[in-house]
């Protein structure tokens, strides 16, 4: 089969297609013949070399990806999935198997869902990882209807998900865009956009920024775009913010930190069902920005990393046509 593979660290150049054998499930997993696979920014992270600490086991070639679409093609002992559901699943690329990112790929049961009727199997790929991620922050918040989060990267996958997420929650949201998003946050549900440019002759942090939109500082934040530091004067004293990769983080004030571990995400199948749900009645919105072949992939990295995709890039692996790289 064909596999998006990683035989050294470093630039977006060293991604190619290789031929790996088919994997068999063993109980409890299922195989998958993919339909997509979405690229992700932890993608340029493991391409890298940045995460080479939780691959010390493995032996390249790596194969990235973390979500993935397709139907069951075959099944271990204790599943209850059917040859040929449609499916969507979260994937941990951080093992000998590999990621999502092949033609076929042998995941947990219970990291799996159907992908109900009025969904489109491609797009389906775009959901499981970042829409989990999202799901997991506010769940780690657990903020009551009539709380004000700030979220940070409202266009991308992550913050656009909170954003739906928490205004389906009934939270007052407060996010930063450039101008040329602010139309777009408002559509998902921002009660407040915040200018993530200031003006030159008044160069405040984003959390002086947002403090202008509300001057008391929000409950609580979710730092999607990775900023920081300078974001959270935004909290009050005593809010909570929760942070969406490791590292260290001097959090001042009595605010309280939490970081989003998606790996580590309790029962991701009754999340990805509730998750799943929710995009079939509109709530979330599977925004797709291209459809590409697997030898494509390099320049999904290269893309991805100069910033401003505002939708998912996937790597269709079955029969439906894709762009850039056919």
């Amino acid at each position: 089969m064909r596999a998006v593979g990683i035989l050294e660290y470093g630039g977006p150049d060293v991604l190619e297609v290789i031929d790996r054998g088919i994997p068999d499930p063993g109980p409890g997993e299922l195989r998958i013949r993919v339909a997509a696979a979405a690229v992700n920014p932890t993608d340029l992270m493991l391409r890298s070399g940045l995460l080479a600490a939780y691959l010390s086991t493995v032996e390249p070639p790596y194969v990235p990806g973390m979500d993935v679409s397709g139907t069951v093609d075959a099944a271990g002992a204790g599943t209850l999935f059917a040859l040929g559901d449609r499916v969507m699943a979260f994937v941990n690329p951080f093992r000998p198997q590999g990621g999502a990112q092949a033609e076929y790929v042998v995941v947990s049961a219970a990291d799996t869902v159907l992908v109900p009727p009025g969904l489109d199997l491609v797009e389906a790929a775009g959901l499981p990882m970042n829409a989990l991620t999202a799901h997991q922050a506010l769940a780690l918040l657990a903020l009551p209807p009539g709380s004000t989060l700030a979220v940070t990267g409202g266009a991308g996958a992550v913050g656009g998900f909170v954003i739906q997420l928490a205004a389906h929650r009934g939270l007052r949201v407060v996010a930063e865009a450039a101008p040329r998003d602010e139309p777009l946050l408002k559509q998902l549900g921002a009660e407040t956009v915040v200018p993530r440019h200031p003006d030159p002759t008044d160069p405040g942090t984003p959390g002086e920024r947002y403090r202008r939109a509300v001057p008391g500082g929000v409950d609580a934040l979710v730092d999607a775009a990775v900023l920081g530091e300078p974001v959270l004067g935004a909290v009050r004293d005593g809010g909570a913010v929760v942070t969406c990769r490791p590292g260290a983080l001097d959090v001042p004030r009595g605010i309280v930190r939490h970081e989003a571990d998606v790996m580590a995400y309790p029962d991701k199948a009754a999340a990805l069902t509730e998750l799943a749900a929710l995009a079939c009645e509109g709530v979330l919105s599977l925004r797709t920005d291209s459809l590409l072949t697997p030898s494509a992939v390099p320049e999904a990295h290269r893309r991805l990393a100069a910033g401003g995709v505002r939708g998912r890039q996937l790597l269709v692996f079955g029969g439906r046509g894709a762009a850039a790289g056919s």
